[in-house]
Protein backbone atom coordinates (compact mmCIF):
# COMPACT_ATOMS: atom_id res chain seq x y z
CA UNK A 1 0.00 0.00 0.00
CA UNK A 2 1.42 3.39 -0.99
CA UNK A 3 1.97 6.05 1.60
CA UNK A 4 -0.28 8.32 0.04
CA UNK A 5 -3.09 5.24 0.31
CA UNK A 6 -2.01 4.92 4.15
CA UNK A 7 -2.26 8.71 5.01
CA UNK A 8 -5.71 8.97 3.01
CA UNK A 9 -7.06 6.37 4.67
CA UNK A 10 -5.86 7.88 8.22
CA UNK A 11 -7.94 10.90 7.35
CA UNK A 12 -10.90 9.67 6.62
CA UNK A 13 -10.76 7.03 10.02
CA UNK A 14 -10.22 11.24 11.43
CA UNK A 15 -13.19 12.70 9.66
CA UNK A 16 -15.09 9.98 10.51
CA UNK A 17 -13.83 10.51 14.06
CA UNK A 18 -14.14 14.43 13.93
CA UNK A 19 -10.82 14.26 15.27
CA UNK A 20 -9.90 18.04 13.94
CA UNK A 21 -6.30 18.51 14.47
CA UNK A 22 -5.71 15.20 13.55
CA UNK A 23 -7.60 15.46 10.33
CA UNK A 24 -6.09 18.75 9.98
CA UNK A 25 -2.56 17.88 9.93
CA UNK A 26 -2.98 14.52 7.76
CA UNK A 27 -4.79 16.98 5.11
CA UNK A 28 -1.56 19.17 5.25
CA UNK A 29 0.44 15.89 4.61
CA UNK A 30 -1.49 14.56 1.94
CA UNK A 31 -1.54 18.07 0.46
CA UNK A 32 2.07 18.03 0.28
CA UNK A 33 2.50 14.66 -1.09
CA UNK A 34 -0.20 16.12 -4.13
CA UNK A 35 1.88 18.95 -4.93
CA UNK A 36 4.50 16.62 -5.21
CA UNK A 37 2.91 14.35 -7.73
CA UNK A 38 1.34 17.55 -9.41
CA UNK A 39 4.72 19.01 -9.91
CA UNK A 40 6.45 15.77 -11.35
CA UNK A 41 3.11 15.07 -13.63
CA UNK A 42 2.81 11.26 -12.04
CA UNK A 43 2.48 9.62 -9.06
CA UNK A 44 5.61 9.29 -6.15
CA UNK A 45 7.67 6.16 -5.50
CA UNK A 46 7.70 5.52 -2.19
CA UNK A 47 11.14 7.14 -1.93
CA UNK A 48 10.04 10.35 -3.44
CA UNK A 49 7.30 10.15 -0.90
CA UNK A 50 9.47 9.64 1.65
CA UNK A 51 11.58 12.62 0.54
CA UNK A 52 8.59 15.03 0.61
CA UNK A 53 7.36 14.01 4.56
CA UNK A 54 11.41 15.00 5.41
CA UNK A 55 10.74 18.25 4.05
CA UNK A 56 8.17 19.02 5.77
CA UNK A 57 9.22 17.15 8.57
CA UNK A 58 12.26 19.44 8.22
CA UNK A 59 9.62 22.51 8.26
CA UNK A 60 8.08 21.56 11.14
CA UNK A 61 11.12 21.47 13.04
CA UNK A 62 11.96 24.83 12.19
CA UNK A 63 8.65 26.16 12.97
CA UNK A 64 8.91 24.23 16.18
CA UNK A 65 11.92 26.13 17.08
CA UNK A 66 11.29 29.94 15.96
CA UNK A 67 7.77 29.57 17.24
CA UNK A 68 9.10 28.86 20.84
CA UNK A 69 11.87 31.50 20.42
CA UNK A 70 9.11 33.96 20.03
CA UNK A 71 7.27 32.72 22.75
CA UNK A 72 4.12 31.30 20.96
CA UNK A 73 3.87 28.30 22.42
CA UNK A 74 0.08 27.37 21.40
CA UNK A 75 1.40 27.13 17.35
CA UNK A 76 4.81 25.33 18.60
CA UNK A 77 2.40 23.07 20.07
CA UNK A 78 0.35 23.04 16.93
CA UNK A 79 3.34 22.24 14.69
CA UNK A 80 4.94 19.31 17.39
CA UNK A 81 1.30 17.66 16.81
CA UNK A 82 1.84 17.92 13.32
CA UNK A 83 5.57 16.71 13.72
CA UNK A 84 4.11 13.71 15.71
CA UNK A 85 1.57 12.91 13.20
CA UNK A 86 3.80 13.37 10.78
CA UNK A 87 6.64 10.69 11.80
CA UNK A 88 3.82 7.80 12.18
CA UNK A 89 4.61 7.56 8.62
CA UNK A 90 8.28 7.48 8.67
CA UNK A 91 10.45 4.77 8.72
CA UNK A 92 12.30 3.85 12.45
CA UNK A 93 15.29 6.21 12.82
CA UNK A 94 18.55 4.65 13.11
CA UNK A 95 20.42 4.37 16.32
CA UNK A 96 24.30 5.79 16.13
CA UNK A 97 25.53 2.62 16.37
CA UNK A 98 24.19 1.46 13.41
CA UNK A 99 24.32 4.38 11.69
CA UNK A 100 28.26 4.38 12.52
CA UNK A 101 28.20 0.96 11.42
CA UNK A 102 27.08 2.00 7.91
CA UNK A 103 29.94 4.80 7.09
CA UNK A 104 31.92 2.36 8.73
CA UNK A 105 31.77 0.03 6.04
CA UNK A 106 31.34 2.45 3.56
CA UNK A 107 34.59 4.07 4.08
CA UNK A 108 36.39 0.82 3.81
CA UNK A 109 34.35 0.16 0.63
CA UNK A 110 35.33 3.15 -0.46
CA UNK A 111 38.69 3.27 0.72
CA UNK A 112 37.99 6.97 2.19
CA UNK A 113 41.64 8.24 3.84
CA UNK A 114 40.93 12.06 3.48
CA UNK A 115 37.97 14.56 4.12
CA UNK A 116 38.95 14.48 -0.02
CA UNK A 117 36.96 11.12 -0.12
CA UNK A 118 33.42 12.96 1.79
CA UNK A 119 31.38 13.36 -1.78
CA UNK A 120 32.06 9.92 -2.26
CA UNK A 121 31.55 8.23 0.67
CA UNK A 122 28.08 9.97 1.30
CA UNK A 123 26.99 9.34 -2.16
CA UNK A 124 27.45 5.52 -0.78
CA UNK A 125 25.70 6.47 2.44
CA UNK A 126 22.43 8.08 1.77
CA UNK A 127 20.66 5.82 0.04
CA UNK A 128 21.41 3.44 2.73
CA UNK A 129 19.80 5.61 5.24
CA UNK A 130 17.23 7.43 3.48
CA UNK A 131 14.52 8.88 5.94
CA UNK A 132 15.62 7.38 8.70
CA UNK A 133 18.48 9.73 9.66
CA UNK A 134 18.97 14.00 8.65
CA UNK A 135 21.62 14.32 6.15
CA UNK A 136 23.35 16.94 8.32
CA UNK A 137 24.05 14.49 10.94
CA UNK A 138 25.30 11.73 8.80
CA UNK A 139 27.44 14.06 6.83
CA UNK A 140 29.01 15.10 10.43
CA UNK A 141 29.85 12.00 11.62
CA UNK A 142 31.04 11.41 8.13
CA UNK A 143 33.56 14.56 8.41
CA UNK A 144 34.65 13.43 12.24
CA UNK A 145 35.34 10.02 10.65
CA UNK A 146 37.52 10.99 7.95
CA UNK A 147 39.38 14.23 9.56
Amino acid sequence: MSLSVRIEGELKEARLARDDARRDALALVLNALRGAEKELQRGLSDDEALQVLQRERKKRVEAIDAFEAAGRDEQADREEFELDVLEEFMPEPLSEDDLEEIIDDVIAEVGATSLRDLGRVMADVMPQVSGRTDGSVVSQLVREKLA
